[in-house]
């Protein structure tokens, strides 16, 4: 006798999966996945002293994997807005080609997988950063500060800010203001990047009826605060440098590409009301993905040019 009938199968109440590899490899966001990871590696990369190197691979995969379980997550608690916003509607879920319980347990078992193969391999210094850092994310900011607050980017960027400091501790055992630092450029950079999308994406947002600042504040207000967010991270990520942490050549570069950051907001501060056009922010979205791949180019590059001639001197 059949398991299951085929009227059963007609009318929805089983279900067979649609999925493929390429489905699941998008749960996990792999574009914001590709930042994660390279700020993970170099906090991993300049932290002082020598890292093994299967200890440096496992880390990067293990980040890599949890900020994966993390989209998957996310994916799967925010289906039902997922499905309403144009920029989100194709997503697996939504779309119908992995079923909601399918992306949960695909989530929590990359999760443990993550956390548990950095503890065990690494040290659980950076297997307890990073499971905090996949809690905070589909947890806090997700199910929590997502739908609730117009703050929700400003104290949800901690998740996103996390993963230099993991690589660090992967590499030390410990957690340093240098990583600290890294940190907060990660942290301060992500409202001026994302508000900059929600001033074009404001209808989608509105769909959805998340608050983010553009429809609850305003537009006005939003440009605002971009400007003042963006002239503090332009500021901190040329801090490493009078701190001691990076050469004058890092904090030149460091200042140009804060100017140039500044330069996009101002352009998005002076945008007339009501502009349809988005040009400004649709840059300023843009040049952000620019600026926090390039400055943590910079700072790996001096980290490792200061190692070497550190090297050559001995």
């Amino acid at each position: 006798m059949a398991l299951v009938d085929e009227t059963q199968l007609e009318d929805g109440r089983y279900r067979l999966s649609e999925a493929t590899a390429g489905d699941f490899i998008q749960l996990l966001k792999p574009r914001v996945m590709s930042l994660v990871v390279f700020t993970g590696f170099v906090g991993l990369i300049a932290a002082p002293g020598v890292v093994n190197p299967f200890v440096a691979v496992t880390a990067i995969l293990c980040i890599a994997v949890g900020a994966g379980a993390s989209g998957a997550l996310n994916m799967w608690y925010d289906a039902d807005i997922d499905a309403v916003m144009t920029r989100t509607k194709t997503r697996p879920i939504p779309s119908g080609r992995v079923q909601p319980g399918e992306a949960l347990v695909f989530g929590l078992v990359l999760s443990a997988l993550s956390v548990m193969t950095l503890g065990v391999f690494v040290n659980w210094l950076a297997g307890a950063l990073l499971a905090f850092t996949i809690f905070f994310y589909a947890v806090v900011y997700t199910m929590w500060l997502k739908r609730w607050t117009p703050q929700n980017i400003v104290i949800g960027g901690a998740a996103g800010a996390i993963p230099p400091v993991i690589g660090w501790a992967a590499a030390t055992g410990a957690v340093s203001l240098e990583s600290l630092v890294l940190f907060a450029i990660v942290f301060l950079w992500t409202p001026p990047h994302f508000w900059a999308l929600a001033l074009f994406k404001s209808g989608d947002y509105e769909r959805a009826g998340i608050p983010m600042m553009p429809n609850v504040a305003g537009e006005a207000s939003t440009r605002r605060q971009i400007f003042a967010y963006t002239l503090v991270v332009a500021a901190v990520g040329v801090l490493p440098w009078p701190l001691g942490y990076a050469s004058p050549g890092y904090g030149l570069i460091a200042a140009l590409l804060g100017l140039g950051f500044v330069w996009y907001a101002w352009k998005v501060l002076a945008m007339p009301d009501g502009d349809r056009d988005m040009k400004p922010a649709k840059a300023l979205f843009g040049y952000s993905l620019l600026y926090l791949f390039a400055i943590f180019a910079a700072y790996l590059a001096d980290s490792v040019l200061a190692r070497i001639a550190s090297a050559g001197g001995a």
